[in-house]
């Protein structure tokens, strides 16, 4: 279960937001987004010291500021039943992918399953170690080593 999701899932519900500065903040989520950005309506905030209470019809809160939210477990249980049943989804769609057994064995591609045809002619293109060694320059299994004498040059 990701946090945004969840947070998806609880707009409309109460929560509690407490900040990094010590405030806390009672009430309904109107809207999140990826920063966790949070938009809540009928807001009670709470001071640090939590002696005093400001009644607010809504805030804005940034996401960086926040320590911690508390959500309803209405609302987890809403998130795990959705995560299930997405879960199901997918096992039904994969039971029923299995039809064309052909296909699934090449790659789903056209040829042999070959990612790059430019080139694949005998004698062209990129043939394994030994041209690759050709190309540039030294012998196969080489690598990219300089040759012996080369390397004493300074």
């Amino acid at each position: 279960m990701l946090p945004l999701s969840l947070l998806k899932t609880a707009q409309s519900h109460p929560m509690l937001v407490e900040l990094k500065n010590g405030e806390t903040y009672n009430g309904h989520l109107v809207s999140c987004d990826s920063w966790m950005n949070i938009n809540l309506r009928d807001v009670i905030c709470t001071s640090k010291d939590g002696d005093r209470f400001w009644r607010m019809p809504e805030c804005y809160i940034r996401g960086s500021t926040i320590k911690y939210l508390r959500i309803p477990d209405e609302v987890i249980d809403m998130v795990k039943e959705d995560a299930q049943a997405k879960s199901r989804n997918r096992t039904e769609m994969n039971k029923n992918r299995g039809g064309n057994s052909s296909q699934n064995q090449r790659g789903g591609r056209q040829g042999g399953g070959n990612r790059n045809n430019v080139g694949n002619r005998p004698g062209q293109g990129y043939g394994g170690a030994a041209n690759n060694a050709m190309r540039l320059g030294g012998a196969a299994g080489q690598g990219n080593r300089l040759p012996h004498a080369a390397k004493n040059r300074k």
